[in-house]
């Protein structure tokens, strides 16, 4: 069984990543587990460059196949914005962030905006690829739901009739951008496999 390291301690990612992978036979660790402790500067200017960033660093530390992801929303009025800076989109917690989109987003009609995940897997071996997924939505004027994280309560999914943060875990493990990310992921695990053997 081929074990990944996660180059990344959100406990809530690292069980995302397991619950997809492990029904291939794979499990993932974190960088903890792995004995990383350096974190890379994330300077890339798009997703999949800081994922690569992320999976190199924690490989060359670890000796291990690593996998990293790098997500984060992306709203059409905004320019794009918050993009790659989502997760440091201003200063303070998850809430002064989704806050913080909020006043961004005033007085604006269109609420279109995707969650973007890519997802780089590096091995030792040199072998290198980055896959990316997205899941289209559109922000909402007000929280709705308890679950998920960051910017969940006010990402509106019109096919699901609720926000990420209104769903199960389940339904979102199955939908979401990482889930998008991760099934190409899969994919693309199951061809290198079939190419080693």
């Amino acid at each position: 069984m081929m074990t990944f390291v996660l180059a990344s301690n959100n406990k809530k990612k690292l069980k995302e990543m397991n619950d997809i992978l492990s029904r291939d036979g794979y499990s993932v660790i974190s960088m903890a587990q792995a004995g990383i402790t350096s974190e890379p500067e994330e300077n890339g200017t798009t997703f999949e460059e800081n994922a690569l960033i992320k999976a190199r660093s924690a490989m060359r530390e670890s000796g291990m196949p690593c996998i990293a992801d790098d997500s984060g929303l992306e709203v059409d009025a905004l320019g794009g914005a918050p993009g790659v800076y989502s997760a440091r989109y201003c200063p303070g917690s998850d809430m002064d962030r989704v806050m913080y989109l909020l006043k961004n987003m005033e007085g604006k009609d269109d609420r279109a905006a995707r969650f973007v995940s890519a997802v780089a897997c590096v091995f030792p071996s040199g072998r290198e690829t980055v896959v990316r997924g997205e899941c289209h939505g559109e922000i909402l004027k007000e929280l709705k739901g308890e679950g998920g994280f960051g910017y969940d309560p006010v990402f509106y999914v019109p096919e699901e009739g609720c926000t990420f943060a209104e769903m199960t875990q389940e339904r979102k493990n199955m939908i979401s951008h990482r889930a998008n990310a991760m099934e190409k992921l899969r994919q693309e695990l199951k061809s290198i496999r079939n190419e080693e053997e």
